[in-house]
Order: C-alpha cells, then sequence, then structure tokens
C-alpha cells in the first residue's frame, strides 16, 4: 500500500514536472509574447520574463521590439529630367505593435523591404537630379512618409529612411565635371577681376599721393632697390625714369632736324654745274633728223592748208548772204 501511494506520487511530480517543463515560457527583455488559445488571439500580450501557457491549448508566438535596420536593394529609374540613375536607400524601423505585426501581415520584415522598393522607385521619378544630388533631406522625409503610411497598419513604425547612394551613367559624370570646372573658372576670374579693380583703385590713390610729394616716389624707388638687394642676386635692377627717356628722345629729334636743315640749305648754295653736251656722232644723227623732220613738217602742212580754206568759206557765205 505505501509502496503504491509512493510510485503514485513520483508519477504525479512526474507529470506536474512535464507539465511545468511544457508549460514555462521566458520572454526577453527586447520580446514581447502573442498568445493564441486555440487558434484565437489573446488580449493580453506577454511582458519580458517567466510566463505559463497551456500546453497544447496555447502557443506562444515572440515579437522582437528592437530597432531593425534593413538595406533597400539598389533600384533604377529615370529621374523627372530623363537622367538614368541607380539609388539605394536604408530603412530604420521597430515594431510598436506586436499583435498587428503578427495578425495583419504575414511577414512584416518582407513587407517593409517591398513597400521601401516601390518607394523608392516612386520617389526617383517624381525627383530631378540635382534634388537627389543636393536635396537629400527631403527626399528622405518623402520616402519615409510613403513608407510609414501602410506600416503602421502593420504595428510597425517607421524611424528613419536614408538615400545611401546614388550612382550616375560615366558620361553624366564626365558633363557634370566639367561643369563644375567652368563654374570655378567663371568664379576665379571674378574674384581676380575684382582683385584687380580693388588695386587699381588702391594704387591711384597711392599716386595721388605721391604726387604731391616727389620725396616719396624717390622713397619709393629706393625700398623697391633694396627689396630686389634683398634675394641676394648678382643682377642689381635700377629703375630709369620714363620722363628722361623722353627728354632724350626730344632732343634726339631736334637734333636729327637740324642736321637735315642744314643738308638742304647747303645744297640749294651749292651751284648747279651745266649739262654737258656729248657729240653725236653723224652715222646716228642722220637716221635720227630724217623722221623727226618728216614728223614736224607733217603738221604743219596740215595746219597750212587749213589756212587757206578759210577764205575760201568765208566768201561762199558771204555770196550766200548776197543772194
Amino acid at each position: 500500500m505505501v509502496e503504491e501511494l509512493v510510485a503514485a506520487g513520483v508519477t504525479l511530480v512526474s507529470a506536474g514536472a512535464v507539465y511545468a517543463m511544457a508549460a514555462a515560457r521566458v520572454v526577453k527583455q527586447y520580446e514581447r509574447g502573442v498568445v493564441f488559445r486555440l487558434g484565437k488571439l489573446r488580449s493580453d500580450v506577454r511582458g519580458p520574463g517567466f510566463t505559463m501557457i497551456v500546453p497544447g491549448i496555447d502557443k506562444l508566438r515572440k515579437v522582437n521590439m528592437q530597432i531593425v535596420t534593413m538595406p533597400v536593394p539598389a533600384q533604377e529609374g529615370i529621374t523627372r529630367d530623363n537622367v538614368t540613375v541607380r539609388v539605394d536607400a536604408v530603412v530604420y524601423f521597430r515594431v510598436t505593435g506586436p499583435a498587428e505585426a503578427v495578425v495583419r501581415v504575414e511577414d512584416y520584415r518582407f513587407a517593409v523591404s517591398q513597400m521601401a522598393q516601390t518607394s523608392l522607385r516612386s520617389i526617383i521619378g517624381k525627383s530631378e537630379l540635382d534634388d537627389l544630388l543636393s536635396d537629400r533631406e527631403k527626399l528622405n522625409q518623402g520616402l519615409e512618409l510613403m513608407i510609414d503610411s501602410p506600416a503602421v497598419e502593420w504595428g510597425v513604425t517607421i524611424d528613419r529612411v536614408e538615400i545611401k547612394d546614388v550612382s550616375l551613367p560615366e558620361t553624366m559624370k564626365r558633363s557634370m565635371a566639367r561643369q563644375a570646372e567652368a563654374d570655378r573658372e567663371r568664379r576665379a576670374r571674378v574674384i581676380n577681376a575684382d582683385a584687380e579693380l580693388q588695386a587699381s583703385k588702391k594704387l591711384a590713390e597711392a599716386a595721388k599721393e605721391m604726387s604731391e610729394q616727389p620725396a616719396a616716389l624717390q622713397l619709393r624707388l629706393l625700398q623697391t632697390v633694396v627689396a630686389v638687394a634683398a634675394e641676394k642676386n648678382s643682377t642689381l635692377v635700377l629703375p630709369f625714369p620714363v620722363e628722361l627717356l623722353r627728354f632724350l628722345e626730344k632732343a634726339q629729334q631736334g637734333v636729327g632736324a637740324g642736321v637735315g636743315a642744314g643738308a638742304v640749305q647747303q645744297a640749294v648754295q651749292q651751284p648747279v654745274p651745266p649739262p654737258v653736251q656729248q657729240p653725236v656722232p653723224q652715222s646716228v644723227e642722220r637716221p635720227v633728223q630724217q623722221p623727226v623732220q618728216q614728223a614736224v613738217q607733217q603738221p604743219v602742212r596740215e595746219q597750212r592748208a587749213s589756212l587757206e580754206s578759210l577764205p575760201d568759206q568765208g566768201s561762199g557765205g558771204a555770196n550766200s548772204g548776197q543772194e
């Protein structure tokens, strides 16, 4: 009898131990437990620590409440200004409603990943290339709102969305590099021109001050010589006044004009020698004189004939007048 009681007690203890082991559950600090009893969701969510369920009737499902970092695969699209780009991003989200994350969506991680990819492609098509490169904060906020709107019903909250990289074609990279280089060169020229303008104004003011005090110009000249000599050069450069060069040039022109006038006066006063007549050979004189005499006598004969015809014409005209 005693042995039977001991055996029954041992059996009960063993059954209780087995039941306790089957019913005992441990929920970690960053987890929450959702209990289904006979397939129906229990309203109470089990917190962290030790908890018990009914073996064979209850089913406990643990949900991680930590922030999840999910990379979004690179998506290729065409921007609003017709530029093909490849953009990838990263999404930070966490579960705020364990029951909704288990009941309303089959796999909330996969759902968030697909929603992030479609939202990223949509934001690429709505934006321009300059916005993707310079105004990423605004695009991040828009992308976060697009993903967070359906995710709230799943018990998921989007903490942050960041665009990681924007890949451009090589031709576009070269074009942008040339544009940036031209812009920098333009700014450099503007800055250089502004510096030249300011320097010219300062130099004009300095020249005005030095013109009032001639000794200041001489002191400036000596200071320049000292600055050149400080470089330990073997050649010393001495500035030559421009006024002295102009004076020498005018003096040289005056001397040249005096020499030219004296030469002309001497040439005028010098007597001109008479022309020298060389005897012409008879063999040459005779053939030359004959054509010359013919050429001179022929016009003389023509003039004489015209003079003889004048009285005849006058008499003819008188007779016609008498008639």
